[in-house]
């Protein structure tokens, strides 16, 4: 069956699963770049607490490297770790939703077609029902 002998029905079946596996690709990519900046944050946090008070320590703004605070840039990046990690959380939330609706849909599409199959009848290669 090409695609423009497909039904209605299904066309708008077929056409929501392509949208949802376009979704889930979107979320699955915006999770790992932000479970990656996760591990960044959670790598320069390590490296911060190991500074002795002495030390100085600079903060990255675009190509410039600032002279900051260690108390503050801890806070910072304690705050920027929890919300990495609520977005993760979130994402991870979102590709399940979306991996349930796909698991719908490939069902709802399967049962259509058999149904249509069904009610169609064998047919003989080359005769039209």
């Amino acid at each position: 069956m090409s695609e423009q002998e497909l039904p209605p029905w299904l066309k708008e079946q077929v056409s929501r699963l392509q949208q949802l596996q376009q979704n889930l690709q979107a979320i699955m990519m915006q999770k790992q770049q932000v479970e990656v900046e996760l591990m960044e944050t959670e790598r320069a946090l390590e490296e911060l607490r190991k500074t002795g008070p002495e030390d100085t320590v600079y903060k990255s703004a675009g190509p410039l490297l600032i002279k900051s605070n260690k108390e503050d840039l801890l806070k910072e990046l304690g705050e920027k770790k929890e919300l990495s990690n609520t977005r993760v959380m979130v994402l991870a939330k979102q590709e399940t939703r979306v991996k349930d609706n796909l698991k719908e849909v490939e069902t709802k599409i399967n049962q259509m077609l058999r149904t249509s199959q069904g009610a169609a009848g064998p047919t003989v290669a080359g005769s039209r029902p």
